[in-house]
Protein backbone atom coordinates (compact mmCIF):
# COMPACT_ATOMS: atom_id res chain seq x y z
CA UNK A 1 0.00 0.00 0.00
CA UNK A 2 2.82 2.41 1.23
CA UNK A 3 4.37 1.66 -2.40
CA UNK A 4 0.56 2.36 -4.64
CA UNK A 5 0.84 6.00 -2.42
CA UNK A 6 3.90 6.75 -4.34
CA UNK A 7 2.69 6.82 -7.51
CA UNK A 8 1.36 9.45 -9.46
CA UNK A 9 -2.02 11.12 -8.86
CA UNK A 10 -2.54 9.45 -5.29
CA UNK A 11 -2.16 13.24 -3.73
CA UNK A 12 -4.79 14.03 -5.74
CA UNK A 13 -6.84 10.77 -4.66
CA UNK A 14 -5.95 11.55 -1.40
CA UNK A 15 -6.80 14.96 -1.58
CA UNK A 16 -10.35 13.93 -2.59
CA UNK A 17 -11.11 11.46 0.08
CA UNK A 18 -10.40 14.00 2.36
CA UNK A 19 -12.88 16.06 0.89
CA UNK A 20 -15.52 13.39 0.67
CA UNK A 21 -14.51 12.81 4.51
CA UNK A 22 -15.48 16.19 5.25
CA UNK A 23 -18.28 16.05 3.13
CA UNK A 24 -19.48 13.20 5.25
CA UNK A 25 -18.68 15.15 9.00
CA UNK A 26 -15.98 13.01 9.68
CA UNK A 27 -12.63 14.96 9.10
CA UNK A 28 -11.15 17.51 7.34
CA UNK A 29 -7.72 19.18 6.57
CA UNK A 30 -6.51 22.18 8.20
CA UNK A 31 -4.31 24.31 6.09
CA UNK A 32 -1.46 25.95 7.99
CA UNK A 33 -1.49 29.49 8.49
CA UNK A 34 1.10 31.42 6.33
CA UNK A 35 -0.71 35.20 5.85
CA UNK A 36 -0.82 34.32 2.20
CA UNK A 37 -3.48 32.52 0.61
CA UNK A 38 -1.49 30.56 -2.20
CA UNK A 39 1.08 29.47 0.47
CA UNK A 40 -2.15 28.21 2.57
CA UNK A 41 -3.27 25.62 0.32
CA UNK A 42 -0.13 24.30 -0.77
CA UNK A 43 1.19 23.33 2.43
CA UNK A 44 0.57 19.50 3.63
CA UNK A 45 -2.90 19.90 5.60
CA UNK A 46 -3.52 19.19 9.76
CA UNK A 47 -5.94 15.67 9.51
CA UNK A 48 -8.81 17.12 12.38
CA UNK A 49 -11.89 15.19 13.34
CA UNK A 50 -15.30 16.62 13.29
CA UNK A 51 -16.17 14.72 16.33
CA UNK A 52 -13.99 12.83 18.62
CA UNK A 53 -16.23 9.76 18.44
CA UNK A 54 -13.40 8.75 15.68
CA UNK A 55 -10.67 9.23 17.95
CA UNK A 56 -12.36 7.25 20.69
CA UNK A 57 -14.21 4.64 19.87
CA UNK A 58 -11.60 2.21 18.65
CA UNK A 59 -9.47 2.99 21.72
CA UNK A 60 -11.96 1.14 24.25
CA UNK A 61 -10.72 2.65 26.98
CA UNK A 62 -12.83 4.03 30.24
CA UNK A 63 -12.83 7.81 30.52
CA UNK A 64 -10.36 7.25 33.66
CA UNK A 65 -8.59 5.18 31.65
CA UNK A 66 -8.20 8.06 29.09
CA UNK A 67 -7.51 10.36 31.60
CA UNK A 68 -4.46 8.57 33.22
CA UNK A 69 -3.00 7.83 29.41
CA UNK A 70 -1.56 11.91 29.22
CA UNK A 71 -0.30 11.66 25.66
CA UNK A 72 -3.80 10.09 24.07
CA UNK A 73 -5.56 12.51 26.72
CA UNK A 74 -3.59 15.43 25.54
CA UNK A 75 -4.24 14.78 21.83
CA UNK A 76 -7.91 14.10 22.50
CA UNK A 77 -8.54 17.57 24.58
CA UNK A 78 -6.58 19.05 21.45
CA UNK A 79 -8.79 17.27 18.85
CA UNK A 80 -11.84 18.32 21.01
CA UNK A 81 -11.07 22.14 21.17
CA UNK A 82 -10.14 21.93 16.58
CA UNK A 83 -13.83 20.10 16.21
CA UNK A 84 -15.41 22.97 18.31
CA UNK A 85 -13.45 25.56 16.49
CA UNK A 86 -13.93 24.18 12.89
CA UNK A 87 -17.69 23.29 13.76
CA UNK A 88 -18.42 26.65 15.03
CA UNK A 89 -16.59 28.35 12.11
CA UNK A 90 -18.33 26.83 9.57
CA UNK A 91 -21.29 28.56 9.75
CA UNK A 92 -19.61 32.11 10.25
CA UNK A 93 -17.20 33.54 8.13
CA UNK A 94 -14.26 32.62 10.29
CA UNK A 95 -11.22 30.44 8.89
CA UNK A 96 -9.35 27.48 11.01
CA UNK A 97 -5.90 27.04 10.54
CA UNK A 98 -2.92 25.51 12.58
CA UNK A 99 0.83 27.04 11.84
CA UNK A 100 4.22 25.17 11.91
CA UNK A 101 7.71 26.52 11.52
CA UNK A 102 10.49 24.41 12.51
CA UNK A 103 9.83 23.51 15.89
CA UNK A 104 7.33 26.30 16.81
CA UNK A 105 4.27 25.39 16.77
CA UNK A 106 0.51 27.01 17.27
CA UNK A 107 -2.29 24.52 17.71
CA UNK A 108 -5.03 26.79 16.05
CA UNK A 109 -5.27 29.96 14.11
CA UNK A 110 -8.34 31.66 13.91
CA UNK A 111 -8.65 34.08 11.07
CA UNK A 112 -11.81 36.61 10.23
CA UNK A 113 -13.56 39.70 10.60
CA UNK A 114 -9.89 41.50 9.88
CA UNK A 115 -8.51 39.77 13.51
CA UNK A 116 -6.01 36.96 13.95
CA UNK A 117 -5.88 34.61 17.03
CA UNK A 118 -3.39 32.01 18.24
CA UNK A 119 -4.66 29.31 20.84
CA UNK A 120 -2.64 26.39 22.04
CA UNK A 121 -4.26 23.58 23.77
CA UNK A 122 -2.16 22.42 27.12
CA UNK A 123 -3.27 19.50 29.31
CA UNK A 124 -0.47 18.23 31.71
CA UNK A 125 1.80 21.10 34.02
CA UNK A 126 2.17 24.49 32.14
CA UNK A 127 5.19 25.72 30.67
CA UNK A 128 6.16 29.09 31.59
CA UNK A 129 6.85 30.48 27.82
CA UNK A 130 5.04 29.25 24.83
CA UNK A 131 7.35 29.31 22.26
CA UNK A 132 4.89 28.59 19.47
CA UNK A 133 2.79 31.49 20.61
CA UNK A 134 5.79 33.91 21.13
CA UNK A 135 7.22 33.11 17.20
CA UNK A 136 3.59 33.19 15.49
CA UNK A 137 3.31 36.69 17.08
CA UNK A 138 6.54 38.23 16.36
CA UNK A 139 5.80 36.94 12.41
CA UNK A 140 1.67 38.00 12.47
CA UNK A 141 -0.06 40.72 13.37
CA UNK A 142 -1.81 38.79 16.35
CA UNK A 143 -5.03 40.36 18.10
CA UNK A 144 -5.20 38.07 20.61
CA UNK A 145 -3.34 34.37 22.05
CA UNK A 146 -5.54 32.13 24.22
CA UNK A 147 -4.47 29.38 26.02
CA UNK A 148 -6.79 26.81 26.83
CA UNK A 149 -6.52 23.99 29.24
CA UNK A 150 -3.79 24.22 32.27
CA UNK A 151 -2.96 27.43 33.18
CA UNK A 152 -5.86 29.07 30.96
CA UNK A 153 -9.25 29.18 29.79
CA UNK A 154 -10.83 26.07 31.82
CA UNK A 155 -11.24 23.46 28.81
CA UNK A 156 -15.17 23.41 29.60
CA UNK A 157 -15.52 26.99 29.42
CA UNK A 158 -13.76 27.42 25.97
CA UNK A 159 -15.68 24.81 24.71
CA UNK A 160 -19.17 26.61 25.91
CA UNK A 161 -17.85 29.62 24.40
CA UNK A 162 -19.07 30.92 20.80
CA UNK A 163 -16.16 31.36 18.21
CA UNK A 164 -17.39 35.02 17.73
CA UNK A 165 -15.78 35.69 20.86
CA UNK A 166 -12.33 34.79 20.91
CA UNK A 167 -12.02 37.37 17.96
CA UNK A 168 -13.15 40.27 20.17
Amino acid sequence: MLGQLHDAGNTTTLAHYLDLLNGAGLITGLSKFSGKQIRQHSSSPKIQVLNTTSMSAPSHLTLEEAQHDHEYWGRLVESAVGAHLVNSAREKNIQVYYWLDRNQEVDFVLSGKGQVVAIEVKTGRRRDRLSGMDAFSKTFKVKRQLLVGSGGIPIEEFLATPIERCLR
